[in-house]
């Protein structure tokens, strides 16, 4: 039985409470670390998961006793932000990775997360995503040619696929609709490049779907509910994964890096029914649900066999979190106020 590493006595409510339970270290993330040497060098750190995996990666080395450095690199146009990170033990840097002159400026690193990206918004800005998932991509991959390197990409790399096949694979061919997911295949060519051409150890972290109290598609459903809006399962079936287990998995990946590059599935183990789930939440938070729309036979599904082959079964399971976010929003807690989108089927982000 895993020890419960994700667990509360008192719920966290507030932002400082929820940050310290999802970038707790895994037993099984000090293990890999204790076999990979460096700073960790994350790029992009300011989006939703940045800052926790660079607290992750922080208290992880401080438990294993080690100096080398977590470097959390970002536009930080909030600089509270920052401040954040500096306050946790975590270096940052200001910059536009759009800038090739800032991005050479940067320290080495033996080990990067490249998280940066750009997806709400895309169908309005095609020009900007295409230059964020593929043009900063083609940067990086040149300025760090040697650094061990896991660039986050998307399940929606994968075309929808019928239910019943569990799931796309990671040699599923690739095939998404619309510009975001189409430049996010975009980033995943340009390191595959880069990799075979300067020998980069690279993984390729296809995640879909992270999950944490104050954003995600177990969210979205709740707050539908709890709202007593009509609840469309038109996108029938999905798959989460907690954003703690994401955030040690996502380091973990460092020690399954090669060139040419590894592809990962990060998700949970359950092909989750949406209809079930905001059956469930309305029991939970005590509301009637209405249903509209008919279950579309195909989702865009990952199946994570080979995540839980390297990494085991994540911590948090899908009970738990369904729990959590219930308790969590009859509390009163805050969300980031950003719906997941997750019923999306044409890709316009």
């Amino acid at each position: 039985m895993k020890e419960r590493i994700f667990h509360f006595d008192e719920l966290p409510v507030s932002d400082d409470a929820v940050d310290e339970l999802l970038s707790r270290p895994t037993p099984e993330l000090l293990q890999t670390l204790e076999q990979i040497s460096g700073d960790i060098m994350i790029l992009g750190v300011g989006g939703k998961m940045g800052p926790t995996l660079a607290m992750m990666a922080r208290r992880a080395l401080d438990q294993l006793g080690r100096k080398d450095k977590v470097i959390g690199v970002a536009r930080f146009s909030n600089p509270d932000a920052a401040t954040k990170l500096q306050n946790a033990g975590i270096e940052t840097i200001k910059c536009d990775l759009l800038e090739q002159d800032q991005l050479a400026a940067l320290p080495e690193a033996d080990n990067i997360i490249f998280m940066a990206g750009h997806k709400f918004g895309a169908s309005s800005s095609p020009d900007l995503t295409w230059a964020m998932n593929v043009a900063v991509p083609a940067y990086a991959a040149q300025r760090f040619p040697k650094a061990r390197t896991v660039v986050f990409s998307t399940g929606c790399v994968y075309p929808l696929v019928p239910i019943k096949e569990g799931g796309a694979r990671e040699e599923t061919e690739l095939a998404p609709p619309g510009d975001y997911a189409n430049s996010c295949v975009g980033r995943e060519r340009i390191y595959t490049y880069y990799s075979r051409k300067n020998d980069t150890p690279v993984a390729i972290y296809r995640l879909n779907y992270a999950i944490d109290f104050r954003y995600g598609v177990l969210v979205d459903v709740a707050q539908k509910v709890w709202n007593k809006e009509p609840f469309d399962v038109s996108m029938g079936h999905a798959n989460v994964i907690w954003q703690g287990d994401a955030n040690a998995r996502a380091l973990m990946s460092l020690a399954h890096a090669a060139s040419p590059p590894v592809a990962i599935n990060i998700t949970g183990p359950e092909t989750i029914s949406l209809r079930s789930l905001a059956a469930r939440f309305g029991q939970l938070l005590d509301r009637e649900v209405t249903f509209t729309g008919e279950e579309a036979p195909t989702a865009w599904l990952s199946d994570a066999s080979k995540s839980q082959q390297l990494f085991g079964y994540p911590h948090v399971s899908l009970d738990e979190m369904t729990s959590w976010v219930a308790q969590y929003l009859t509390h009163g807690g805050s969300t980031l106020g950003k719906p997941t989108h997750f019923e999306e089927r044409e890709g316009k982000f």
